[in-house]
């Protein structure tokens, strides 16, 4: 304990007192790299502290990848969109007008599920509006001040822009609270699920990769699978992000906002080298 105090002091004096943003990450990574603070909490505090230069539609779940439910629909079929997607809550919209009229909150569709002639619109909870540019560290205050878990994020036009939940914006801190896929360091790289599917590590490198699918990739472009999938799209995907190239359909298991950590390439090996020569 005394030896890392002593460390931490030599690191404080070096950088004397942090001025600003850089030099306070400069700091933290200086604790990094001396072991005074793990990767996963050097990772927390970075987070923290760009928090409150993000927006809404920094991190917001686009208009495409949202799942609506429509209020015309029967009981059935959304009770089957909710066993689909798995998801807690649901936007509400009138395929009339395509506005959000309230939010479903699948247990409160649970405890009515058994009542003869229910009128959806009499569980819906009112939707909360934010624009694009709502500052993320404000939102959290609202959201933790409101017991709100959900936003409709609207454009410049008062258009849908997407959603936001209270998980997205936390996730930005503490990365992927999602736990579902457990993420074995000492797991292999490529992991066969059934006939087509495979778990991937992102860090997996692209020669163990060309080696296993008898593709060709190069590792000067992307030297690992997830940088591969970044290349590809131009960006960091997001979960449920549609994802496919060169034969491959990829689904993201685990991420948070700045890496991805886990993937799932579901593949027709017969296509796979074809469609990467051409």
């Amino acid at each position: 304990m005394k030896k890392k105090i002593t460390q931490l002091t030599q690191i404080l004096k070096s950088i004397a007192q942090p001025k600003n943003k850089d030099q306070l990450l400069l700091f933290l990574k200086k604790a990094y790299d001396s072991n005074l603070i793990d990767s996963d909490s050097l990772m927390m505090l970075e987070g923290v502290i760009g928090f409150s230069e993000m927006q809404a539609r920094d991190v917001m779940i686009p208009r495409s990848q949202v799942s609506f439910i429509n209020i015309n629909d029967n009981i059935e079929t959304i009770v089957d969109t909710i066993i689909h997607t798995a998801h807690s809550r649901f936007p509400v919209i009138d395929k009339d007008n395509n506005n959000v009229i309230g939010i479903l909150l699948a247990k409160d569709l649970v405890r009515v599920s058994k009542i003869k002639d229910i009128d959806l619109r009499d569980i819906l909870r009112p939707p909360v509006y934010i624009p694009e540019s709502k500052k993320l560290n404000v939102l959290l205050k609202e959201f933790r001040s409101n017991r709100n878990h959900i936003a409709i994020v609207v454009d410049e036009y008062a258009g849908i822009a997407g959603i936001l939940t209270i998980e997205d914006v936390l996730e930005q801190i503490v990365g992927d609270i999602e736990d579902e896929f457990d993420y074995d360091e000492n797991e292999d790289n490529i992991i066969q699920e059934d006939a087509t599917s495979f778990r991937i590590k992102a860090t997996t490198e692209i020669e163990e990769f060309n080696d296993f699918f008898k593709t060709d990739y190069r590792a000067n472009e992307s030297q690992t699978v997830g940088g591969l999938v970044i290349l590809k799209l131009g960006h960091l995907p997001k979960k449920k992000e549609p994802i496919h190239f060169d034969g491959f359909d990829i689904e993201v298991l685990r991420r948070d906002s700045r890496r991805l950590y886990l993937l799932r390439f579901s593949v027709n090996l017969d296509n796979i080298n074809q469609d990467i020569l051409n």
